[in-house]
């Protein structure tokens, strides 16, 4: 497969799977702002903070406010992070790669991008829990036709390893939220208003359920530990990591236990250290600063695709568009 192609694959999925994980940002702050009847400017700079868009937003909105924020994360073209930023970038490399993917697939990623494009700013303020679940919802329904559409070839794959890899940078951001969102008085922590926070943060990574029947009872420790180190979970960290590598060595055709390039060695060693972490080393070390490890070297496991895979391109061929590389 030609990497230009490759790549825009990649970067389709993982700009679909950003988009939705941006939803669910703002969702995780709609829900804590229902549960507490109060909706104060701390409550909203948090998802502009764990983007690291803050000083974008700062420059140009000032305050952090409900409406500032829904806005920047959800219509603003000129943030590239903004849902309708990500959902024109992944409609412009699937059409760039529509002879590689299915029609379905194809006429899915259009719906979500015009779900979004022609909905009224008011909507999203007015009725922002109906709003935001139709995006979950059309990410949700992409997934499910590419899995029903789409040959297990390279495309795939490489689809797969961009939208898992995405989706765990984005578990660890849900996660850094409610780090953010501390309550102001330690006394409070382990109160009923610190539960309503974690049970909001399962909502959002649709965890609640599926949580509830593993360890019953809410306790910040043990949703760490599921949404980092569970191997069952498909939204769970160390999942996706397991997901990844997988792809990968079918890309590469590598036997368990070896490696055949960079890539391979950083998604591998991660994904066996947190196979044999314990979430008391996690807590130890610290939550928020384990959270921003993790995202870095995500970022190197995304930086040695991108050289493994799609630096070096034939004479002539034209880079597939609208990719970045942290």
């Amino acid at each position: 497969m030609l990497s230009r192609v490759a790549e825009a694959i990649y970067w389709m999925n993982r700009y679909l799977e950003r988009a939705e994980n941006v939803a669910r940002f703002i969702h995780v702050n709609l829900h804590l702002v229902l549960d507490q009847h109060a909706a104060t400017g701390e409550q909203w700079e948090p998802l502009v903070l764990v983007t690291g868009d803050h000083e974008v937003f700062a420059e140009r909105y000032g305050g952090a406010n409900r409406e500032g924020v829904i806005e920047f994360l959800t219509f603003d073209q000129e943030n590239p992070n903004s849902i309708l930023s990500c959902l024109s970038r992944a409609r412009e490399n699937a059409r760039s790669v529509r002879e590689i993917i299915s029609s379905e697939m194809w006429e899915q990623i259009n719906r979500f991008y015009l779900l979004v494009k022609e909905a009224a700013r008011e909507r999203a303020l007015e009725t922002p829990h109906d709003f935001f679940t139709e995006i979950k919802m059309a990410s949700h329904l992409y997934v499910g036709v590419a899995h029903a559409t789409m040959s297990r070839g390279e495309g795939w794959h490489f689809g797969q390893l961009g939208g898992v890899l995405e989706r765990a940078d984005k578990t660890s951001r849900i996660l850094d939220v409610k780090y953010f969102i501390l309550l102001p008085d330690p006394a409070d922590v382990g109160t009923p208003i610190d539960n309503v926070q974690w049970a909001a943060l399962l909502r959002s990574a649709s965890a609640f359920e599926m949580y509830r029947k593993r360890f019953g009872l809410i306790a910040p420790d043990r949703i760490a530990d599921f949404l980092i180190l569970d191997r069952e979970f498909p939204r769970a960290i160390l999942h996706c990591l397991i997901e990844g590598e997988e792809s990968l060595r079918t890309l590469t055709g590598s036997r368990p236990g070896t490696f055949q390039n960079e890539a391979e060695q950083e998604l591998g060693r991660l994904r066996a250290e947190l196979s044999y972490a314990q979430i008391e080393e996690v807590i130890g070390v610290g939550l928020h600063e384990f959270l921003d490890d993790l995202q870095l070297r995500l970022n190197r496991i995304d930086t040695a695709i991108f050289s493994t895979f799609f630096a070096l391109r034939p004479t002539g061929r034209v880079q597939a568009p609208h990719q970045e590389h942290k």
